[in-house]
């Protein structure tokens, strides 16, 4: 991803994180989970926590939600810096938002990993 396609994915994932999230999303972030490679389990693990926050088997703070449902409805738009239908390639956004999601939930994740296991 160049530093213009990297910039828009950055807007679009910061503008996703004031989004509503229905279980429909969380169904299809599921279904799409596989398209994204390496960062297929990373993004299984967010949708594991926002489905135990929803549940109450594990808090989440207003802006570690906000993150992981600014990822999770990234990767379900079809409206992305790199469009999904494009092979291969429409999937390189994706990626690197659930990676910056990760890289900004770091501390989070241990704390759930620690509590849930």
């Amino acid at each position: 991803m160049n530093t213009k396609e990297q910039k828009r994915a950055e807007e679009k994932f910061n503008k996703y994180q004031t989004k509503d999230i229905k279980p429909s999303d969380i169904e299809k972030a599921e279904k799409k989970a596989s398209k994204l490679g390496e960062q297929m389990g990373n993004f299984k693990l967010l949708l594991s926590m926002l489905k135990d926050s929803f549940a109450g088997k594990f808090h989440i703070d207003g802006w570690a939600k906000a993150i992981i449902i600014g990822a999770i409805i990234y990767v379900i738009s079809p409206i992305d810096a790199i469009p999904d239908f494009i092979p291969v390639v429409g999937w390189v956004d994706d990626i690197g938002i659930v990676g910056l999601a990760m890289k900004k939930l770091n501390d989070v994740i241990n704390t759930y990993k620690s509590t849930i296991s």
